[in-house]
């Protein structure tokens, strides 16, 4: 178990993603997944409101309501931590205090619970004052409905903004990030990363496995199948992809695990990281990811993902 930068949560390593409930897994299948997850020792769920208003037949809220209905079915509530986000749906857009108050009653009623333990600002909304947002997640947290809030998408100069302001005006601060970060995805190395060492900011990688370009399993545009992310996952298959993957192979061979514990182990152990984001629609998918949890790769295995990752050679 580890603890989210400077927060009192203490979660399992990997963070279950809820972005498939309600798209290419139905409620039996997420809850199935979920059962086989917090049997597992994970108890971190992190979803959206927007969840998956995109797909068709949709109306989003989706994932919320899945996660809310298992919760309350299990029984499992008290021990798990939930996040959530706002912000991005269509429904409930940007980040003004009307929409952070209502959206949050929105999710606490999906979701069958009293509070949000990680409450997101899904992205940056530059048309509502920093001031105005962080004093409307503040309420929620002094109301008892939100533990902490989170930023999702930001610009480490517009999250250093946010940090001072709730500094100087005594309010709730950001805790956690969720960047866009993985072992081909490294921009988050550059500001993010320095800011949320210095602020104290837990981070939870979003797209932790490339799209599923990090589970090896998209090789070759012939091999790809019909897969939903096969066109994302094959975005990254060049000789920089191709390097990376034979580094994932030799790691997996040497410790008898799959590729994509490796790729989530390698970012697991970067600085401010504190658990990646993986999802899984069925529990086959699922046993590739809890191997992570439990796998400790030597500073040599590292060093190689990292040189392989890395653009110039």
């Amino acid at each position: 178990m580890v603890k989210i930068g400077n927060t009192d949560l203490d979660v399992f390593g990997i963070n279950l993603g809820g972005n498939v409930f309600g798209w290419t897994a139905d409620e039996a299948e997420s809850f199935a997944v979920l059962d086989a997850y917090a049997a597992a020792g994970g108890n971190f769920l992190d979803t959206a409101d927007v969840y998956m208003a995109r797909i068709e037949g949709n109306s989003g809220g989706e994932s919320e309501t899945i996660i809310g209905n298992w919760l309350a079915s299990r029984g499992r509530r008290d021990d798990t931590v939930v996040a959530t986000k706002v912000g991005m749906w269509g429904k409930r857009p940007g980040l003004s205090a009307k929409n952070i108050k209502e959206a949050a009653e929105d999710s606490l009623r999906r979701l069958r619970t009293d509070h949000i333990d990680l409450y997101y600002a899904h992205r940056d909304d530059p048309d509502t004052p920093l001031e105005e947002t962080l004093g409307a997640f503040d309420e929620l947290v002094r109301a008892g409905k939100v533990r902490y809030i989170a930023a999702s998408n930001y610009t480490a100069d517009r999250l250093a903004e946010a940090l001072s302001i709730s500094d100087s005006a005594g309010l709730a601060r950001y805790a956690a990030l969720q960047p866009h970060y993985n072992l081909v995805e490294r921009d988050y190395e550059r500001e993010l990363a320095p800011l949320a060492e210095r602020e104290g900011l837990g981070t939870l990688p979003y797209f932790a496995l490339a799209k599923g370009f990090l589970t090896g399993k998209y090789r070759s545009a012939d091999g790809a199948g019909d897969s939903p992310r096969a066109d994302g996952a094959l975005a990254y298959l060049d000789e920089r992809g191709e390097r990376v993957l034979a580094a994932l192979d030799e790691a997996a061979a040497a410790h008898r695990v799959p590729v994509a514990a490796v790729a989530l182990a390698w970012l697991a152990a970067q600085p401010t990281v504190a658990a990646p984001i993986a999802s899984a629609r069925n529990t086959g998918q699922l046993t590739g990811l809890l191997a992570a949890a439990q796998l400790e790769l030597t500073e040599d295995e590292l060093r190689k993902l990292t040189v392989a990752s890395t653009t110039s050679q």
